[in-house]
């Protein structure tokens, strides 16, 4: 748990409480990781607008595929169980659940196994990548502005990823959530994903 004082609900006022106020009705609570993040709440109100900015680009599926594959890479189940969540509005919880375990082996179409490696590999390595790893992307069919757009997403779940996990934020698991998904979610990045690429 942080070791940071965060605005508690009742003493939220100004852009705080507005952004509380906006979790609580699109999640029904105020996340952990919400409160961290809003000690700077003009920063976090401009991550919203980014994320928001890249996804409405993107398209809700292969940004949340891509966000799911990024922060499996980095190790933060804050943000893999949140996004899980919110995937699940769009793809089925068994075929979820197959993607979080192992995308290479979940019935995915080959455009998007390729983005989801290029997120794995950003968020791994990206001192190592080159031309050829957006060529990759170019072959199997995304245009430079969908290349952007994927990169951008797997970049700024880094950004606040990465934050979290400093910060040492208590981890929410969703409401709702069945066990067999929040497992999946969960796991590990395969050895076959971490030598991929």
């Amino acid at each position: 748990m942080t070791i940071l004082k965060v605005t508690s609900e009742a003493e939220a006022s100004g852009l705080t409480a507005e952004i509380y106020d906006a979790d609580r009705r699109s999640l029904g609570y105020v996340p952990s990781h919400t409160k961290a993040m809003s000690l700077n709440p003009e920063s976090f109100l401009a991550w919203e607008s980014l994320t928001q900015a890249i996804s409405s680009s993107l398209g809700l599926r292969w940004y949340e595929l891509v966000t799911l594959a990024a922060a499996q890479a980095i190790g933060s189940t804050h943000c893999r169980l949140a996004h899980g969540k919110k995937a699940l509005t769009i793809i089925p919880e068994e075929h979820l659940c197959a993607i979080a375990w192992d995308f290479h082996d979940a019935d995915l179409p080959e455009a998007e196994v390729a983005m989801m490696d290029y997120a794995v590999k950003l968020s791994t390595d990206a001192e190592a990548m080159t031309d050829n790893d957006t060529q990759r992307l170019r072959d199997v069919g995304f245009t430079d502005r969908e290349i952007a757009d994927i990169t951008l997403t797997a970049a700024a779940r880094n950004f606040f990823s990465r934050a979290l996990l400093a910060l040492n934020v208590e981890l929410d698991v969703p409401e709702g959530m069945s066990v067999q998904l929040k497992t999946a979610l969960l796991a590990p990045l395969p050895p076959l994903l971490e030598s991929h690429g």
